[in-house]
């Protein structure tokens, strides 16, 4: 398995389903971290073809995705939608371009490698034209387990979520400001989005509920954890709910090491030294992670670290993370940079052999 494309120093970028609410912020971070593309193209579905996005000071013209799209574009950035991803992925490897996915189209699929960068960023050097990005509630999951591998191996992680509207997209954003509008007037809820009422209310997350109990979203925290850190016998039970909150995922995380558990003094000062990850655990102000504060930083925020009084071998620890920014465009702009230094480090190789 292999993609021996060289990336140039300046790409042409594509952005799939830029009118979205994960690829208008693509745009955002390709623009705020001053992406060295060359040209970046905005596309979309035929009916938001012609809108225009800012971007870089102007605007872009969105325009409609097609199979000849990908002709010239080194990297294509996808969130479009899974059935989007399946349909254009032959055009965009047959162009050349890599594709960078965020939707669950290709995740299990062996030769695409799931990737955190800050958790297994070499997995990115191997595939055949398609690199997934993790779902957003695995990506916020491991991140915040990450500074604890070097501990020892982990049997077992028991993971609660509090996840936002934002992980349903921008309309489901719209409907819960809509219907908490409605609710504080006394009026009738309007419900297009979700299944239940989300303002002023939680439920079992909107995916679908298999045989045994659980829904889409828990086995994705489930698979997606072993396939990135290469541990099929990693034992992960997860209870995803949607919560009443606009922006920004929060985790309740119980993790069980395989052998005796690390002083807290030594986890406090591994998640102090990991990037990506902002310390927040201020017991006596009652000052731990909260989506308020997650919203917008690129830091995934950890805390209310302390040991499991039920469990000799485990700790507990809280996570609240931005969906739409690291749970989704920034981690796939990561991915992006990464597949750069890759290949640049493989041609000066080439080069020096």
């Amino acid at each position: 398995m292999g993609w021996d494309k060289v990336m140039p120093s300046r790409p042409v970028v594509a952005v799939a389903g830029a009118t979205g609410a994960v690829g208008v912020e693509m745009l955002k971070v390709l623009e705020q971290r001053d992406f060295p593309a060359d040209r970046v193209i905005a596309l979309a579905s035929a009916r938001s073809a012609g809108k225009r996005v800012p971007f870089r000071g102007g605007e872009l013209v969105v325009e409609e995705m097609t199979p000849a799209s990908f002709s010239g574009v080194d990297i294509a950035l996808f969130s479009a939608g899974a059935g989007v991803s399946k349909a254009f992925r032959d055009a965009v490897t047959g162009a050349g371009a890599v594709m960078i996915d965020n939707s669950s189209a290709f995740r299990q699929e062996a030769d695409v490698p799931l990737v955190v960068p800050e958790v297994n960023a070499e997995a990115a050097r191997r595939h055949n034209g398609v690199i997934a990005n993790p779902n957003c509630s695995t990506i916020i999951l491991l991140m915040a387990i990450k500074p604890l591998l070097q501990f020892g191996p982990i049997r077992r992680i028991v993971v609660s979520t509090y996840q936002a509207a934002s992980g349903a997209g921008a309309r489901a954003m719209q409907e819960l400001l809509d219907q908490t509008r409605e609710a504080l007037l006394g009026s009738p809820l309007t419900q297009q989005v979700f299944p239940h009422p989300i303002a002023f209310n939680l439920f079992c997350h909107n995916s679908r509920v298999e045989a045994d109990g659980y829904n889409e979203e828990e086995r994705k925290m489930l698979y997606e954890s072993r396939k990135i850190l290469h541990d099929d016998g990693l034992r992960v039970t997860a209870t995803c709910v949607r919560v009443p909150v606009l922006r920004s995922h929060s985790e309740s995380i119980n993790v069980e090491f395989e052998n005796e558990r690390p002083r807290l003094e030594e986890v406090i000062k591994a998640y102090r030294e990991s990037p990506g990850l902002l310390l927040v655990d201020d017991r006596e102000a009652n000052h731990f992670p909260m989506p308020i504060e997650a919203n917008g930083r690129d830091e995934v925020l950890v805390g209310r670290i302390r040991e499991d009084v039920s469990n000799e071998r485990a700790l507990d620890l809280f996570a609240s993370g931005d969906q739409i920014l690291k749970g989704a465009a920034l981690n796939g702009y990561q991915i992006a940079q990464e597949w750069i230094r890759l290949t640049e480090g493989s041609a000066a190789a080439s080069t020096s052999s």
